[in-house]
């Protein structure tokens, strides 16, 4: 058994490389928003967390080009807003566009106005989460916070979208 133990340990990797998001919180993520849909789930919290999955996959699209070293001017602006673009797809043959009023004089569509807060969500959590960690030496506040935010920040989005 020790044998296998130290086995196991040699082939663990040496150093632990930061990643933009939790690889297995976005697969959680992308597998159930269909799921949720047939729920009942209503359209505009199923887009938050949508757009905050498109939003991952940005971030992931900027990593890869970066260690690519494909770098012009706008990149990551660029990226993120194509990712999040991407929802037009769904839009082809998947739901059909019908617009409710938000605010008193928006009409957008609930997925689609879900979406947009969603990354824009996630996007300024990870951006108060680097600052954050900026001014505590370069170093989290507690284990795992880069992923505790963003999901405090969605829920708490989908929570106010359910009481609206």
């Amino acid at each position: 058994m020790k044998k296998i133990l130290a086995l196991f340990a040699c082939l663990m990797p040496a150093a632990a490389f930061a990643n933009p998001a939790c690889p297995v919180c976005t697969i959680a993520i992308g597998a159930a928003l269909p799921i949720t849909r047939r729920m009942g789930v209503p359209d505009a919290i199923v887009g938050i967390w949508a757009g905050a999955f498109l939003a991952i996959m940005g971030y992931w699209i900027i990593k890869f080009m970066a260690r690519r070293g494909w770098n012009f001017p706008g990149r990551n602006a660029i990226v993120l807003t194509l990712s999040v673009a991407t929802i037009g797809f769904a839009y082809i043959n998947t739901v059909k566009y019908s617009p409710c009023t938000y605010f008193g004089f928006l009409p957008v569509d609930p997925l689609l106005m879900g979406t947009i807060l969603g990354a824009v969500l996630f996007i300024v959590t990870e951006k108060v989460y680097d600052w954050m960690k900026a001014r505590n030496g370069g170093h989290a506040h507690f284990p795992f916070e880069k992923v505790v935010l963003p999901i405090i920040v969605l829920a708490i989005a989908s929570w106010i979208m359910k009481i609206c």
